[in-house]
């Protein structure tokens, strides 16, 4: 699996943000806030009780739908 949604990665893989799909317009302003934009470089920290995820040097935390908008590209799968 090259490509996929945020939802889809295991725990310590990172991937590379293609794109973000929502028809909620208020959930694609605040990825946008937490810098969520293509290009970025996402690793999946934990999925449960949560999702948190880490883009640069900051941990964020984000519920289903907005994970389930955020597509990346994987470069890597290595798992911790």
């Amino acid at each position: 699996m090259t490509g996929c949604s945020l939802e889809l990665l295991r725990k310590g893989e990172r991937g590379i943000v293609t794109f973000s799909q929502n028809q909620n317009e208020r959930i694609l302003k605040q990825l946008m806030l937490r810098g969520v934009t293509p290009g970025a470089t996402i690793t999946l920290k934990q999925k449960l009780p949560s999702f948190l995820i880490e883009i640069g040097n900051t941990d964020v935390t984000l519920d289903i739908e907005s994970i389930r908008a955020i597509y990346v590209r994987i470069i890597d799968n290595s798992i911790n």
